[in-house]
Parts: structure tokens; C-alpha cells; sequence
């Protein structure tokens, strides 16, 4: 419905128009960290890794997106870090989760289907109205 239909129904109303780009940005913001802790709850990995893992699926965009990311993981204590000599050049710092990491992924992980499925049936039910 327009605003303007609403506003003639005697609704006052304010929509935001959301860009579609901003709209992946928040949903992406979401789940990102969880899908980063997915990725090293079995193999520690290093930061320029997760960065083509996850690049290839289209979770990340930039760089900059991961770093902080990762730093604010440490921060809580859901990671740890560890530096390692590299072969093909300077020591490379792996991530690995902690207890704590590992617990808050699977308390993701259980609460994630559910999520899925309230959010698909509303919108599935929404576009047959």
C-alpha cells in the first residue's frame, strides 16, 4: 500500500525505502560472525582463507568487512589466536575457536532453522494475500 492510501485511510505512517544492496548489507551483518566461527570450528584457518571461503559464496564483499570482525571475536573470547611460520612467505595468525566460541556457534546453529523457517513461512504466506 502507498503512504498515500494509508494517509487517506487516516493512517500516518512512515516507510523506508531500504535499497536492495543495504538490504543484504543488514541481513549479511546478521549472520556473518557465525558463519566465520562455522568456518573454524573443525581446522583453525588464517584471516586471507576465511576471506576467499568466504568470498566465493558472496558473504563477503571487502576486506575490511573481516578484520574487525575477527578482532571483535578475539575481543569476546569466542576465538583465539595463534601465530604460525609460512612457507610461502611471512608467519600467518590462525583463528581458532575457544569453548565459548564453540558454544555460542551450536546455540546459532539450534536456534538458526527455526529463525529460517518463522521467516519463510511469513513471507511465503505474505505474497499470497
Amino acid at each position: 500500500m502507498s503512504p498515500e492510501y494509508l494517509a487517506q485511510q487516516g493512517c500516518l505512517c512512515y516507510i523506508a525505502a531500504v535499497p536492495a544492496d543495504g538490504l543484504v548489507s543488514q541481513m549479511r551483518r546478521g549472520a556473518l560472525e557465525y558463519c566465520v566461527m562455522a568456518l573454524i570450528v573443525k581446522t583453525p584457518r588464517y584471516a586471507f582463507d576465511l576471506i576467499e571461503a568466504l568470498g566465493t559464496t558472496g558473504l563477503l564483499t571487502t576486506e575490511g568487512t573481516l578484520y574487525p570482525l575477527l578482532s571483535r571475536l578475539r575481543r569476546d573470547g569466542l576465538v583465539k589466536t595463534e601465530w604460525r611460520e609460512s612457507t610461502d612467505g611471512p608467519p600467518r595468525r590462525y583463528y581458532e575457536l575457544t569453548g565459548e566460541g564453540r558454544r555460542a556457534l551450536a546455540a546459532f546453529r539450534s536456534e538458526w532453522a527455526s529463525f529460517r523457517g518463522a521467516v519463510d513461512g511469513i513471507l511465503q504466506e505474505g505474497t499470497k494475500a
